[in-house]
């Protein structure tokens, strides 16, 4: 089975470079000092990002630029939608978790879905650095990448905001619920 083309139309290009420049203004406060031009040619070079980015938009992630990293000269884009992405909830942990379900299994899994993406899920620190910019995750939770330490005992970490305030906490790999879903992110 081949695999669907992950590359966008030309206007498809062009219509997500002016909804992320637009998102990129309205929201600078997410990303002060950086610029839009470099972060646009960087894109540019780089379709199957563009494609992935896409992608995150269409689920509802919302993604904007929410950091820099000067050692690896790379941007990083986070799902900075107000609740965890609409497209992307529902779902259990990893394919490991997805398969130990018997009955009442959801459609997938966050990890395979991200995978598909091409985007990975968004670590505990950088949900704590999506917190700094905003309040996220009000009425909805998270999933997020989980050591291998706390999966290998069958559980994973989610976050979400609540009383003012990020927590993160363990659940069931397997367990899912229509408010959880799961953040992304990509390098730039």
């Amino acid at each position: 089975m081949n695999d669907p083309v992950k590359k966008l139309s030309r206007q498809q290009t062009e219509d997500l470079l002016k909804l992320l420049h637009d998102r990129f203004h309205h929201y600078m406060i997410r990303h002060k000092d950086l610029e839009w031009k470099q972060i646009e040619n960087r894109l540019i070079q780089n379709p199957d990002n563009l494609w992935s980015l896409n992608e995150m938009e269409n689920s509802g992630g919302e993604p904007d630029v929410i950091h820099f990293y000067k050692d690896s000269d790379e941007y990083l884009f986070a799902d900075c939608s107000a609740e965890t992405p609409l497209g992307r909830r529902n779902v259990c942990y990893d394919r490991e978790a997805l398969n130990s379900r018997k009955t009442f299994k959801p459609e997938n899994s966050a990890q395979d879905m991200a995978k598909n993406m091409g985007i990975k899920m968004m670590t505990e620190s950088q949900y704590y650095d999506l917190q700094q910019v905003g309040e996220f995750d009000l009425k909805t939770s998270s999933w997020l990448e989980t050591p291998q330490s706390v999966r290998m005992l069958g559980g994973a970490l989610f976050g979400d905001r609540r009383f003012g305030r990020v927590f993160i906490y363990h659940n069931g790999a397997s367990s899912y619920y229509a408010v959880r879903g799961f953040r992304g992110t990509l390098k730039v």
